[in-house]
């Protein structure tokens, strides 16, 4: 795969991830009770097909870092194995919520009462999701695969999501900010990613077209500092 193929291909599975997760979000806040099953539904719905196109972004993110900087490749495997790490456990968060609604015949609010994702969701997620965007931050620092604020933005997001980790000591009241599934631990969280994403793909597809023709074929040696 060359350079422009993987810069494309990353930056159109980042920014099909990113729609599905902003069509995500707001499906949580339109009922103030237990939403209808539909409801829950086909939000988690969107959001299992957004994840998957997270773990295609990933992936094409290690791959594009193998063809231009192989040098940074382990990096990027960190970013990946990472950011695979955490589309699975909120996928499985995902899975336990569906089943608890389908097996329930009454509407239920499942970011109440499904107890089993208060954690993935939140404290595991944002560990994890902290993790991918220090490693891809510090991975596009040393290659310059994409501009500054790529990087930057990447760093400044890891910190938020590990400040979430202790929301787990602070109940499970989704109206509260900080909270193990509060709405700022979750789709605040969330919200902040996905538009993060949409840029970071729009970013990624663009910069295909300024890649010289002799750097499509040979990996591009990193720049010190």
């Amino acid at each position: 795969m060359n350079e422009n193929v993987a810069r494309r291909f990353t930056g159109a599975a980042g920014i099909a991830a990113a729609g599905g997760l902003i069509l995500e979000v707001p499906l949580y806040f339109v009922y103030s009770g237990p939403p209808p099953d539909s409801n829950v539904l086909a939000r988690l719905l969107i959001g299992i097909l957004a994840l998957g196109g997270v773990l295609v972004f990933v992936t094409g993110f290690r791959e594009l870092v193998k063809t231009v900087a192989p040098e940074a490749e382990w990096a990027g495997t960190l970013a990946f194995a990472s950011g695979l790490a955490y589309t699975i456990v909120t996928l499985v968060s995902s899975g336990l919520e569906a089943g608890a609604v389908i097996a329930t015949d009454h509407s239920i609010d499942p970011t109440i009462a499904v107890s089993g994702t208060y954690i993935l969701y939140g404290t595991i997620s944002r560990m994890l999701l902290g993790m991918f965007l220090a490693a891809f931050g510090y991975t596009v620092s040393r290659t310059r695969l994409l501009p500054c604020w790529a990087h930057r933005t990447a760093y400044a997001l890891a910190a938020v999501n590990l400040a979430f980790m202790p929301s787990l000591f602070f109940g499970n009241t989704p109206a509260h900010f900080y909270a193990a599934n509060g709405w700022g631990t979750t789709a605040l969280m969330g919200a902040v990613l996905s538009y993060w994403l949409l840029a970071i793909g729009i970013t990624t597809c663009r910069s295909a077209n300024r890649v010289p023709e002799q750097h499509t074929a040979t990996p591009r040696t990193l720049t010190s500092g």
